[in-house]
């Protein structure tokens, strides 16, 4: 059975916005609201530990603000160099006004 912990309020974080949150000890995490959607993937550009939560998001990618590294939040998966290693992404659901992200 998959256990979820709740890392923020979905009033947090509007739509088109990225925060990066903690996944209950396990280290940081970058949510995403897509249109009212959450996902989460790792936090940290896989190209050389970038914030990820404080890139800009367009549609479902997020590119980091250090070297323009883009990573899909639904998959993790790499849509723009320098990065050549996908992100993490872990299950999340919206119970309430929570984000609920699932614990690995």
């Amino acid at each position: 059975m998959t256990e979820f912990t709740t890392v923020v309020k979905v009033s947090e974080i509007g739509p088109g916005q990225v925060k990066k949150v903690e996944l209950g000890g396990r280290g940081p995490v970058c949510v995403a609201n897509v249109g009212g959607v959450f996902y989460a993937i790792g936090s940290e550009c896989t190209h050389s530990g970038g914030p990820l939560a404080e890139g800009e998001l367009e549609g479902t990618v997020v590119t980091c603000p250090w070297h323009g590294a883009m990573f899909d939040v639904t998959t993790g998966e790499v849509q723009g160099p320098p990065a050549e290693d996908p992100e993490p992404a872990y299950e999340v659901r919206v119970e309430g006004d929570e984000v609920q992200v699932a614990v690995r």
